[in-house]
């Protein structure tokens, strides 16, 4: 009898056959003014394969995984929990990429949907869009894609270049709902967080999510009256960055490729469902099937947030028509995780 509980337990005992498996990378000029390289994993047996996509951001270990190739031991008769023990890689973002292709190939070779396995019900996906604004910063890129999407929304990074001007203007579009602070993402030498900065965006956004802010003295005492808007994305591993965050969120930013595990994925769906906090996805640049992934997962858990998770065109440096709109249709029932 399996001692697995929670969602997971639904899908950690499927059959999982592999005979072998490619890496294929994968390149495309992106919004932010550089070259996104990912890693495509392809599980194979029988004619039938298991994709996911490895979104770890440096390109130079993308080249390292590429050259020592497909060497990792994978052939075999497995089920999901035994594949994820055996599997030896610590990097999250790697690990989600085989740890995803084997629940796609899983899926497949018994017939069944995610959202069949996990008892749930897909729903369409509302979606926002995160464009650079240029160097330096103006809302032209925003108007440029709401010429062609009237109804787009936005989540944006906030920069010294802001002013209160390009503030004002940004929040008259009324197509804000999420700016990102990334204090996460800085050289642990970096300056200090820009207080006026901080105050400026929290005030001239009085709707807007809060993401990611560094909490020092000082910011506290700007954002405190902006409290209930704060969430958090980088540190969000586990359920345990949860229970270690300085006051209880009301939402949070779910981006999968950062548990690494699929169990520790499910884990935290299952933990923020109990404490009734609510979830947007966020994507990584995705350039295969892991945009499509993180979409299925949307549509399963955090439908009507703001997810950070639109079709990739929306990710080309300059607007195209055409695209889809939002909501996303609902996921997919065929089988497979994509």
């Amino acid at each position: 009898m399996s001692r697995l509980t929670g969602t997971y337990a639904r899908i950690a005992e499927l059959p999982l056959e592999i005979e072998d498996y490619r890496l294929e990378r994968l390149e495309a000029p992106v919004t932010r003014d550089f070259i996104r390289v990912t890693t495509l994993v392809r599980l194979a047996v029988g004619g039938e394969e298991g994709l996911g996509e490895d979104v770890t951001w440096y390109a130079e270990a993308h080249d390292r995984e590429l050259a020592a190739g497909p060497s990792r031991p994978l052939s075999g008769a497995w089920i999901l929990e035994s594949f994820s023990s055996a599997l030896e890689i610590e990097e999250p973002h790697k690990r989600w990429a085989y740890e995803s292709a084997a629940l796609d190939l899983a899926l497949r070779q018994a017939g069944r949907s995610l959202a069949e396995a996990l008892g749930r019900t897909p729903r369409p996906v509302t979606f926002v869009v995160s464009p650079g604004l240029g160097d330096p910063p103006s809302a032209e890129p925003l108007r440029r894609r709401l010429e062609l999407y009237p109804e787009l929304r936005f989540k944006l990074d906030p920069g010294s270049g802001w002013t209160d001007e390009l503030v004002q203007e940004l929040a008259a579009t009324g197509t804000v709902d999420i700016v990102d602070y990334k204090a996460f993402y800085s050289d642990p030498d970096a300056a200090p967080p820009d207080v006026p900065l901080y105050r400026r965006v929290a005030e001239g956004f009085p709707e807007a999510w809060l993401e990611d802010p560094a909490l020092t003295g000082e910011t506290e005492e700007v954002l405190r009256p902006h409290r209930d808007r704060i969430t958090w994305d980088a540190p969000i591993h586990s359920v345990a960055d949860v229970e270690g965050l300085a006051f209880p969120p009301r939402t949070l930013n779910v981006k999968p490729s950062r548990f690494g595990f699929v169990r520790e994925l499910l884990d935290f769906y299952d933990y923020c469902a109990a404490h009734a906090i609510d979830l947007y996805g966020g994507g990584m640049f995705e350039l295969g099937p892991g945009r499509g992934q993180i979409q299925h997962l949307a549509s399963l858990f955090n439908p009507d947030g703001p997810n950070d998770v639109a079709p990739g065109g929306y990710n080309e440096r300059e607007p195209r028509p055409g695209l889809p709109s939002s909501p996303l249709p609902a996921a997919s029932n065929g089988a497979g995780f994509r």
